[in-house]
This record gives C-alpha cells, sequence and structure tokens, in this order.
C-alpha cells in the first residue's frame, strides 16, 4: 500500500505540473530522432485554417494525433496529388516523415513534414488488384461484354455531378448533333468518400426505367480522388447491370477497374458523346446502303416483271385468231360457240363465218 509522505520530506519534493511536464519534453527530445518515417493509415481528416489535422492509426493497436502545418501542408499536399492523382483521404494508408511533439496541454502528437507518395500508391495498386482478382474470381469481369447493344442507343441514362464541366461538355456536343439523343441525368457524387454510395444510389433509380444506355461521366476541373471507381462493390454491381454501362470518367494516369468491367470505357465525357454519334452515324450509314439496296432490288423486280408481262403479251398476241385469219383460215360459231365438228350442224342452222377482214352468215344445207 502506498504511504503519504509529508511534504517537507527532502526525498519527496513537490514540483508544479508545468515542471513536469516540462522534464518529458526534455526527456523525449534527449531520446528520440529528430523525425521518423511512419507508416500508418488515416481514419480521420479535417483542414481548417490551412492546417491539416489527423488521425493516424496502426489498426487497433495504437492511434495518434497529427497535424501538417499550413506552410508545409500546401507543398507536401501540391505534391502528393501530382503523384497519385488523388487526395488524402480516410482510409488511405500513408507514409509520412514526422516530428514527435510533447505539449504541456494537448500532449503528445506527430507534425507531419514529409509524405512519400509511392508508399500510397503501392497500397492503391494492391487493393486494386484484389478488387481485380474477386471480379474474375465471381466470374464478373466480362458480364457486360455479354449485353447486347442496341442498333439505336438514343435513350441515355447519365450519372454524373450536374455542375461539372465534364457533364456540360458531353450534354452540348450530343444537343448539337444531328441526332435526337434524349439524356435523363441521375445526380451523383463523383469524387471523394461519398462517391461510391451516391452512384449506388443512382443506379439503383435507374433501374426503375427503360434506357438504351448508361454513361457515367466525370470530368473537368482539377484531378481528385478517384478511388471509388476501384472498389469491389461498385464495380460488381456496374458488371451485372441489365443495361451497357458507358464510362468515361477523366482518368488520365490508369485505367480504372470500372472501365474494365464497362461494356465501352473511354476516356473523357467528350470521347462518350463522340463515341455515341460516330455509333449513330454508322447505323445511320447502314440504313442508308439498306435503302439503296432496296431500292436497287425493287428495280430488279419491276424489270422482271415488266419483261415477264411483255412475254406474257406476246404469247397471248401469238394466240389472237386475227393471226390466224390472216393466214386464210377461218372460225366458225353457232349461237356464239365456237364450231369444232361438222356433227354440231343441222340443216338450216344459221352460223358465222369470220375472217380477217369480217365476218359473214350463212345457213347451213
Amino acid at each position: 500500500m502506498a504511504t503519504l509522505k509529508s511534504p517537507g520530506t527532502q526525498y519527496h519534493l513537490p514540483i508544479s505540473l508545468s515542471d513536469l511536464c516540462s522534464l518529458i519534453g526534455e526527456a523525449l527530445d534527449d531520446s528520440l530522432a529528430s523525425s521518423y518515417w511512419v507508416k500508418a493509415e488515416i481514419s480521420n481528416l479535417s483542414e481548417k485554417g490551412g492546417h491539416l489535422y489527423l488521425e493516424l492509426v496502426d489498426g487497433k493497436t495504437a492511434k495518434m494525433r497529427a497535424t501538417c502545418w499550413a506552410g508545409t501542408q500546401e507543398m507536401l499536399m501540391a505534391y502528393f496529388e501530382s503523384e497519385t492523382g488523388q487526395r488524402l483521404q480516410p482510409g488511405m494508408a500513408v507514409l509520412v516523415e514526422a516530428e514527435v511533439q510533447y505539449h504541456p496541454v494537448y500532449g503528445l502528437s506527430l507534425s507531419i513534414v514529409g509524405i512519400d507518395p509511392s508508399y500510397t500508391l503501392g497500397d492503391i495498386a494492391r487493393q486494386r488488384q484484389q478488387t481485380i482478382a474477386q471480379l474474375k474470381a465471381d466470374g464478373l469481369l466480362d458480364a457486360q461484354q455479354l449485353l447486347p447493344l442496341p442498333t439505336l442507343i438514343r435513350r441515355i441514362a447519365v450519372i454524373s455531378s450536374p455542375n461539372a464541366a465534364g457533364y456540360e461538355d458531353f450534354k452540348h456536343q450530343l444537343e448539337h448533333s444531328n441526332y435526337p439523343f434524349l439524356l435523363q441525368l441521375f445526380p451523383a457524387i463523383m469524387q471523394g468518400e461519398s462517391a461510391e454510395k451516391s452512384i449506388l444510389a443512382a443506379l439503383d433509380e435507374i433501374t426503375n426505367h427503360r434506357y438504351d444506355a448508361v454513361a457515367i461521366i466525370r470530368g473537368g476541373g482539377a484531378t481528385t480522388d478517384l478511388s471509388c471507381f476501384d472498389r469491389y462493390e461498385l464495380c460488381a454491381v456496374c458488371a451485372q447491370f441489365e443495361i451497357p454501362i458507358l464510362s468515361g470518367i477523366g482518368h488520365t494516369r490508369d485505367i480504372s477497374v470500372l472501365d474494365l468491367v464497362a461494356h465501352e470505357a473511354l476516356k473523357t465525357p467528350t470521347a462518350v458523346a463522340e463515341w455515341l454519334i460516330h455509333r449513330m452515324d454508322a447505323q445511320m450509314n447502314r440504313i442508308a446502303d439498306l435503302i439503296i439496296r432496296l431500292q436497287r432490288t425493287r428495280e430488279r423486280q419491276l424489270l422482271i416483271r415488266q419483261h415477264r408481262i411483255e412475254l406474257l403479251e406476246q404469247r397471248l398476241a401469238a394466240c389472237n385468231p386475227e393471226h390466224i385469219y390472216r393466214r386464210g383460215y377461218s372460225l366458225v360459231t353457232k349461237n356464239g360457240k365456237v364450231v369444232r365438228s361438222v356433227a354440231e350442224l343441222q340443216p338450216g342452222d344459221i352460223i358465222t363465218t369470220h375472217l380477217a377482214d369480217g365476218s359473214k352468215e350463212a345457213y347451213v344445207k
């Protein structure tokens, strides 16, 4: 059991909390290096006043606050984005250079002074390969390719941010084409932590309507977070979607997993619009060619029928009695009927003899 010591005991001189904090700070300064490269995962992230505030975790075994101060933050984040094409976000694995800091009020924390984008890229690539492997194992990687494309793709469901420049370019190009495309926008968040859930909600709404294709497009502005297009759930739903999916999500470095599962993968929203117009051009050319062929077939059929009619007319003409009369033959009728035998005639019958230049009646004796 602990015992109480008199305040006056020389071996237990009291010190203030501030002094103790100073001793802790000095001990840390003396025993730690100036900085460390730390592997961790971002569990929380916020920005305020130009400063970046993070919570770093190592599974369930460690957690620590970290700060990237305004001057350093601007430089490091620009470097990180230029190398990865993405912003820092919760759930991302990072390798940061950090100084250990101790503050009497705020306690122990890290001050981030450097970052290695290649570590994050390696983790992103690993997760991406895991998604591809799972889709392949589930037989979903090529599922969209089994869907037939409609001959004419006119009714298009569009998943995009309504204010995105890429969507405006896409819409403008189709509206000014020679074809009556029908577009229906299903607004969605196309970047960041909420993007996957928002896009899935838009796809769910589209299932209640009839469209020829679904265009998932994103473009315009700075390159930001595109990791949602590599996530398994979104890619699996797209792979199994009953309508052909066209992707144009503005990747400049590499294709996404969504591009791999989509029926048609184009680089940008403008490229998707061009593909739709070119396909319509091709179909219209086919229709025009068929019309020309039908016209030629019709003309040939008319010529054949006309020739047949001419042959029939010649045959009929050859059977005309007038031609027989001109050769010296005659035709005998009685009561309007042709007489084919003398046995049909009786004395006193009135008969009519038909010749080339007329006819005459006579009596049978």
